[in-house]
């Protein structure tokens, strides 16, 4: 973390209040519709957009020394959203603040955390909000999850000085947990919501959720959560639901017993992508509006692929599932965010999220404007900011991308991008290419 002497301005933070910048000529994707607006100037007053308007319409007095930034009708799209991140999954400070710089110089302005050591991830979200680290802002979960699930090596990394199950952002539920004392310890964490995660029944699910949206704070379920089934955890009233392979589990070829004796999935059953059973789950989640976290491409990756036959076959069957449940969910009018659960390596230039983004668009038949929408304004709804963020409106916070080349004609030219503006304050491209040169 950078050093900075008592009362110095952090590096990165947005601009004050009445400090403003007007750019002028841009083709505008705004996050609201499916067609660029041509033409279009967009003034920033500090962290926020002051006024979207033509470029030949009259704009409010402005400032006789306000930058002008002509961008030549290069294309501006609202920030990305990659709502599925583990920042700190062994905590590793510079890692994460590796990865937060290059996702905020790659169009991406906010992230959500889905459960790490949020002692870590507390510290990073307040720095990349006050301009201390380069990054998106931070949006973070602390997880519940029956006591059987605390084996898990990965709750061990991220509860190092204490007892995985016994903290307020690892929390073991059982039958006799006060929920209302649970939900409030997560609270005190400043997580946005609670992640329920695995090994734990229909009821206690529903229980959760009720006592969270009573105390005002959101809830993101995995889509099965063992023994609780997909239709289980959406009629329980969770806000999103995460890894679509996982909704194959509403038709089990077995018991759901616990999410480590998960029985085998049937993936010629879901190949079509028309099964009667997800159909009926989807118009479920449409009429409920439960967002579907897909993190569609996670199976592509190095990791999941592995180094034997056998796993390399295992992640291409689950990437032709992920692919036709979420192009039947996407058909079925459901509202599909844009997370990832993985990173590429680090000598890679762009991050997971731009192949999340294209694989929804090549493999699962989702029109380019759809997985924009998806990767900002549904993204912005499922992180629970969308009155902040997701869209190029007045009012809003004044996040978005400026490309070289139109990201409606081809998801790919996302890696055109020249600009990101965070919060008002702007991130070149060119200043990250040279310093990892």
């Amino acid at each position: 973390m950078t050093e900075l002497p008592p009362g110095a301005p952090a590096p990165w933070a947005a601009p004050s209040a009445g400090t403003v910048t007007v750019y002028r000529g841009a083709t505008l994707f705004d996050g609201t519709g499916d067609r660029a607006r041509p033409g279009t100037t967009i003034v920033t007053d500090g962290a926020r957009i002051h006024t979207v308007a033509d470029d030949g319409d009259p704009l409010p007095p402005l400032p006789a020394d306000a930058p002008r930034v002509e961008l030549d009708g290069r294309y501006v799209v609202p920030g990305l959203i990659d709502t599925h991140q583990h920042l700190a999954t062994p905590p590793d400070r510079p890692a994460a603040e590796a990865v937060l710089r290059r996702l905020v110089h790659s169009g991406v302005t906010a992230v959500r955390d889905m459960a790490d050591d949020l002692r870590q991830i507390g510290d990073l979200a307040r720095a990349t909000l006050v301009g201390e680290t380069p990054g998106p802002d931070i949006r973070y979960a602390a997880l519940m999850a029956g006591p059987s699930f605390f084996d898990d090596p990965r709750t061990h990394e991220v509860c190092r000085g204490a007892v995985p199950g016994a903290v307020p952002w690892m929390q073991a539920v059982t039958p006799e947990t006060d929920l209302r004392i649970a939900v409030a310890l997560a609270r005190g964490t400043y997580a946005a919501a609670i992640k329920v995660y695995a090994d734990l029944d229909a009821e206690t699910v529903a229980a959760v959720t009720a006592e969270a949206h009573r105390q005002g704070i959101a809830v993101w379920a995995h889509a099965a959560v063992f023994p609780a089934a997909p239709g289980e955890v959406v009629a329980a009233g969770v806000d999103s639901v995460s890894h679509v392979t996982l909704l194959a589990f509403e038709d089990p070829t077995g018991p759901l017993s616990s999410y480590k004796a998960k029985p085998p999935v049937d993936h010629v059953r879901f190949s079509t992508g028309d099964d009667p059973r997800l159909a009926a789950l989807f118009a479920e989640m449409r009429r409920r509006g439960t967002v579907l976290d897909a993190t569609a491409s996670m199976w592509t990756s190095d990791e999941l692929r592995g180094d034997t036959a056998e796993s390399a076959e295992r992640a291409r069957l689950a990437a032709e599932l992920a692919a036709a449940v979420t192009a039947q969910a996407y058909r079925a009018g459901v509202a599909i965010c844009t997370g990832t659960d993985f990173e590429t390596e680090p000598d890679d230039p762009f991050p997971a999220l731009h192949g999340e983004l294209a694989f929804l668009a090549d493999r699962c038949g989702m029109p380019a404007a759809e997985v924009l929408r998806s990767a900002t304004l549904v993204g912005a709804r499922a992180a629970g900011t969308e009155a902040d963020m997701g869209s190029v409106e007045a009012g809003k916070l004044a996040n978005f991308a400026v490309l070289d080349e139109d990201p409606l004609q081809d998801i790919a030219h996302l890696r055109s991008i020249s600009l990101t503006v965070k919060r008002g304050r702007r991130f070149t491209r060119a200043d990250f290419e040279k310093d990892a040169q």
